[in-house]
């Protein structure tokens, strides 16, 4: 349960409150009822809901930089750090196929081609393993800035020109799904949502440059204020002409602009967040090792695992569609305390087995 001392606990809490933001986009999303769907509370909800994958995504990315380099530090081996982190992403990849084969197992009418739908677990495993294997080959820290940098924006500019380009078509199934939204087989596309793993890359990058807290805290305020650059810029950016052709952004799904809100508000969570968990303004400033919100961010693969069947499962089948936004939410907070029970009883699970193995065997 204890958290390494080179383990940033506001990275982890970050993490857990986007668990709590998936739990309730999955919850609002698969019960409420469809008439309460144009209500300002259930907008309000699938805005938040809304910032869970991304944040996942960028944290991911955070996580490339920070990881690899704390590895290589330790072992001295760079390309070895490099392919530990890019295993990673191809072993979360595998577990996308094998999520899917549970839902298709477990959720009558399914059919096998539901097997390789595009999620959130089939963009995140690629692009990790695409950052690890670009930071084990970029030795220098100002490259890496600028590739990671060059990426996170190639991704979001290129998506309106990829969603419109006849040659997609051409791509064989189920490629052409990972490139552009395809009916019921894309939740989610490598454009925008792997550039999210790139930015995240860029900031670990930037975080791993710190060697104290008050460095940290620093850091912190230097990107949170870089975040509101992003969002200020980003809401200007909507009062002049697109610089596509017309049609072809969407600004809730496919435009640059929404990605640089997003990412400017990720940034000054995450100042709020290690505000909050840090406490720099206080006399001893703290990393804690354990809380209710770091216990869902270091179990966050295991509750999206078995939330998602739950919610829109045959588990809670009479629920579907069934209940208004205000018992929604009361769901969503019924829902979350026994995930959180799952967790904890998952962690005793994998303590008490670690245990067993570390015990010295009798002679």
């Amino acid at each position: 349960m204890a958290a390494s001392p080179n383990r940033r606990a506001y990275i982890d809490w970050m993490r857990g409150l986007s668990v709590l933001f998936m739990i309730e986009a999955h919850t609002f999303d698969s019960w409420t009822l469809m008439t309460e769907r144009t209500t300002a509370a259930y907008k309000m909800a699938n805005f938040i809901g809304g910032l869970a994958a991304p944040i996942f995504l960028f944290l991911a990315g955070v996580s490339v930089a920070m990881a690899s380099s704390a590895r290589a530090r330790r072992t001295g081996d760079r390309a070895g750090a490099a392919w530990s982190v890019q295993k990673r992403g191809w072993q979360i990849f595998g577990l996308a196929f094998l999520f899917r084969l549970q839902s298709w197992t477990l959720s009558p009418g399914a059919t096998v081609k539901g097997i390789f739908k595009a999620d959130i677990l089939n963009i995140m495993g690629p692009s990790i393993a695409a950052a690890a294997w670009i930071w084990g080959r970029l030795p220098d820290r100002k490259s890496r800035f600028v590739v990671f940098g060059a990426l996170a924006c190639a991704f979001t500019y290129a998506t309106p020109v990829i969603r419109h380009a006849a040659w997609v078509a051409w791509l064989p199934d189920p490629i052409e799904w990972y490139v552009r939204p395809f009916p019921k087989l894309s939740v989610f596309t490598l454009f925008p949502w792997a550039g999210y793993v790139f930015a995240g890359a860029f900031v670990g990058e930037w975080l791993d440059t710190v060697k104290s807290p008050a460095e940290e805290w620093r850091a912190n305020q230097w990107l949170a204020a870089a975040g509101v650059l992003l969002i200020a810029g980003g809401f200007g950016a909507t009062s002049f002409p697109s610089l596509y052709p017309a049609g072809y952004s969407e600004f809730w799904t496919s435009s640059p602009t929404y990605y640089f809100i997003k990412v400017g508000i990720m940034l000054v969570l995450m100042g709020l967040i290690c505000v909050y968990v840090e406490r720099p303004f206080s006399a001893e400033p703290r990393n804690p090792a354990w809380s209710p919100m770091l216990e869902f961010g270091r179990s966050s693969l295991f509750v999206y695992w078995i939330h998602v069947e739950i919610a829109y499962g045959i588990f809670t089948y009479p629920l579907h569609r069934q209940l208004p936004v205000g018992w929604s939410f009361v769901a969503f907070v019924v829902f979350s305390a026994m995930l959180y029970g799952a967790t904890l009883l998952k962690s005793r699970v994998v303590a008490n087995w670690k245990a067993k193995r570390l015990a010295p065997q009798p002679a």
